[in-house]
């Protein structure tokens, strides 16, 4: 598959996309996401008047990761590679922090369109949708992840 963008005269659909948690392999074990939740991607002032005409840089802000977060949904499999990455980060032995790339896909599914790279990203929250039983809907669980950067290509 390509890995620069592809342009269509129309605007593409949300509904194909490929996850690769860092480990290179968006088919492995770890795919199948059902929903990709981005943040919203700011710019911030950096503390201080800044002169008039002066270039703007952009800081993250020092108190504040949430504006740093990206949130992976999928339905459980019965895989433990989100509760394993999840367990080291909290013991503090996680190994070290990956690329997650997130790569919206054509609807055909035979190119790439955009890819967004989350640069050291680690876990910081993982969560269950609650069990119940008067439903039975697919159990969905949700991985949390704090970055540095983004960058799209």
């Amino acid at each position: 598959m390509q890995e620069a963008a592809s342009t269509a005269p129309r605007p593409h659909t949300n509904a194909h996309f490929l996850v690769d948690l860092g480990v290179g392999d968006p088919h492995g074990p770890e795919r199948g996401f059902g929903e990709v939740v981005f943040p919203e991607f700011r710019i911030d002032e950096p503390a201080g008047a800044q002169p008039a005409g002066s270039p703007h840089v952009a800081t993250p802000r020092a108190n504040d990761s949430t504006g740093r977060r990206l949130i992976l949904r999928r339905g459980v499999t019965g895989s433990l590679d989100l509760y394993t990455w999840w367990d080291k980060a909290r013991r503090g032995k996680a190994p070290q922090r990956r690329t997650v790339k997130v790569q919206l896909m054509t609807a055909d599914l035979s190119g790439i369109v955009l890819t967004w790279y989350f640069r050291r990203a680690r876990p910081v929250c993982l969560s269950y949708a609650p069990l119940n039983a008067l439903q039975g809907t697919v159990l969905i669980e949700s991985i949390e992840l704090e970055f540095e950067t983004m960058e799209m290509r």
